[in-house]
């Protein structure tokens, strides 16, 4: 009964477990801004975790201009140098950085140098419905050395992060369909 009047109601809890972006962002009363999100993605983690780190065709999961100037990876860690090129911005930006597999099994990236006062991105992967699926959760903390408000960087962010999660989810079930097809699954 109980159940029956959730779904009459349309109790929030279960439609909000449904949806495939959960997206927090906001401007942060110290500076910058933080976006936080769960994604789901109907793909295996293996799949996700493959497409973030694929370092030199990152700028194929934005929609915003950016480039990769150098891709280093050593010991377990990849170094970037990445010019981006934003409608907002005046200029190129370089955003030097390290991503690296942390022992809970994340992917951690952090501001090395360049045009950022902060940046700060995690990604959480976590399989579900018995690991054909990914249940994501994304935290990014970035402050541009710029005069453009932080308010305005988030409406930015925003509607720059929803692309990206959807142009992750694109790739990754084409990447599931092309290993289905071939009778492959690869792992990590």
């Amino acid at each position: 009964m109980i159940i029956i009047g959730c779904l009459l109601l349309g109790w929030s809890g279960w439609s909000r477990a449904a949806e495939p972006v959960v997206l927090s962002v906001r401007a942060e009363p110290a500076g910058g801004v933080r976006a936080t999100a769960t994604i789901l993605f109907p793909v295996e983690p293996a799949i996700i975790h493959r497409l973030l780190t694929d370092y030199a065709h990152w700028p194929e999961l934005f929609d915003v201009r950016l480039r990769m100037a150098e891709v280093r990876e050593e010991d377990g860690k990849a170094f970037t140098d990445i010019r981006i090129d934003h409608a907002l911005l005046s200029g190129e930006r370089r955003l030097l950085s390290e991503t690296r597999t942390v022992p809970t099994g994340g992917l951690l990236t952090e501001l090395k140098g360049g045009d950022f006062k902060q940046y700060r991105r995690f990604w959480k992967l976590i399989p579900v419905d018995g690991g054909a699926h990914t249940k994501a959760e994304f935290e990014l903390l970035v402050e541009i050395d710029s005069n453009m408000p932080d308010w305005l960087l988030a409406v930015a962010m925003r509607r720059d992060l929803e692309s990206h999660f959807r142009i992750i989810k694109e790739k990754a079930l084409v990447q599931a369909q092309q290993e289905l097809q071939s009778g492959r699954l690869v792992k990590p």
